[in-house]
């Protein structure tokens, strides 16, 4: 590997290598990262979810109408398990009213995902 070595104040300082080095270097840091990111999931594996849940949030609906949608609830259903009224959930849905904290800890359990993945759309 050609390298130059960059001294300051007598020590080295900086290394310069051929950008082909560096790009092989780095594709190896990430396949290290990937690996350690799957092993790490293995161990202690959580729920995923399909394209499809994870596309519509990326695209604006809002997390809790996503969720509500894969578990094949109905908005009454899911207001019914929470504790609120379907017009309550269908407005924070919309985006109209603001969801607090105690209710979306009981959205978060009836849904059973965790409170912050139903928080990201949050304004």
């Amino acid at each position: 590997m050609n390298k130059q070595i960059i001294r300051k104040g007598g020590k080295p300082a900086f290394v310069v290598i051929p950008i082909e080095e560096w790009r092989r270097i780095e594709a190896t840091l990430e396949d290290r990262a990937d690996a350690a990111t799957v092993r790490a999931f293995l161990q202690a594996p959580s729920e995923t979810f399909p394209d499809e849940v994870v596309a519509a949030i990326l695209e604006g609906t809002r997390p809790i109408k996503a969720m509500r949608e894969h578990r094949g609830l109905t908005q009454a259903a899911l207001a019914r398990a929470a504790g609120t009224s379907p017009v309550y959930l269908s407005q924070i849905e919309r985006g109209n009213r603001h969801c607090g904290r105690v209710l979306l800890a009981k959205l978060s359990r009836a849904l059973g995902v965790p409170a912050n993945v139903l928080a990201g759309g949050r304004d």
